[in-house]
């Protein structure tokens, strides 16, 4: 059977509404309510990729897991089975937190949202798979993760580039990024993305070759790293935040063909005092969840694979 896996970066915001708001039911949520509605139609699985805490960028109104209500506990819980929560980020800036990252760095950000995942969502809700925030981790970092049983984490892909003297080469200051306590693996790579503004990347341990991703790709195989024995996957298909409706359609025809297909999403454009709001957020994860379940497509969960 072909199977695709989805999961929706840089939430914190849905759980901070939960807390202040306390909806009678988890799915009261309109946020929860529209994953629950493609699960109930489609079958959708999804994985919610986690920041510990809200970034001053969007103003000084301060929120972090540890104040998240335990009130849904049994609903999540009873969904695990469809709903995932993992690891992202301590928080949504700076970019590229952990591509020159310490061990101890990566262990303390992820025990802090794992601990936190489960006294509110209880241990099933846990996501064994890690995609990192802007995806590129150093080795001291995988390490750390393979040793708080993760099982399999994405990566980036491409021919690596000498970063020397090419730091002005990357937009939004991402360059000190690269610099600042910068490590043996960590390079550069020409990124395939709709987004032709970070075409430019970092990259660091978890990366494959070209000839790595081209094997693995288009099914659900994995590589495992033999310096650390995580399993790599390479990075998603496509992200849903980037696509209009026409764009949409036209990439899933274009992939419909694979027999592993991997999406994802991101959780701010769902807000309407998000900058970058699409009122059509939920009309697009739908239309996307049907096609996919009409050609034959079963959701899974990234974990599955390792």
């Amino acid at each position: 059977m072909k199977q695709v896996q989805f999961f929706i970066d840089d939430v914190i915001w849905v759980m901070r509404d939960l807390t202040r708001e306390r909806p009678a039911s988890l799915f009261d949520n309109e946020f929860m309510k529209g994953l629950k509605e493609s699960h109930d139609r489609y079958g959708m699985r999804v994985q919610l990729n986690l920041f510990y805490r809200t970034s001053f960028f969007y103003g000084d109104d301060d929120f972090s897991l540890k104040e998240m209500t335990d009130a849904y506990k049994s609903e999540f819980e009873n969904a695990s089975d469809w709903l995932k929560l993992g690891f992202h980020s301590k928080e949504e800036f700076p970019d590229y937190p952990y591509v020159n990252a310490s061990y101890e760095l990566v262990k303390s950000n992820f025990e802090h949202i794992a601990g936190e995942i489960k006294r509110f969502a209880g241990e099933k809700s846990i996501a064994l798979g890690v995609v990192p925030h802007w995806e590129a981790m150093s080795m001291e970092g995988v390490k750390a993760l393979v040793d708080s049983g993760i099982k399999i984490m994405f990566t980036t892909f491409g021919d690596k580039i000498d970063p020397e003297g090419k730091a002005d080469t990357l937009p939004y200051g991402h360059g000190t990024r690269l610099i600042l306590n910068k490590k043996p693996e960590t390079a550069l790579f020409h990124r395939i993305t709709l987004d032709t503004a970070i075409s430019n990347g970092i990259c660091s341990h978890n990366h494959l070759t070209c000839e790595q991703y081209d094997a693995i790709n288009s099914n659900d195989k994995t590589i495992t790293d033999e310096k650390t024995g995580m399993k790599f996957k390479c990075c998603h298909d496509f992200t849903l935040n980037l696509c209009d409706m026409k764009t949409l359609l036209e990439t899933l025809d274009r992939l419909i063909s694979k027999d592993y297909i991997n999406i994802a999403n991101h959780e701010q454009y769902f807000y309407p005092d998000y900058f970058n709001y699409q009122p059509d957020y939920f009309e697009r994860l739908h239309k996307m969840c049907e096609i996919l379940k009409n050609a034959g497509y079963r959701f899974i969960f990234m974990e599955e694979l390792a």
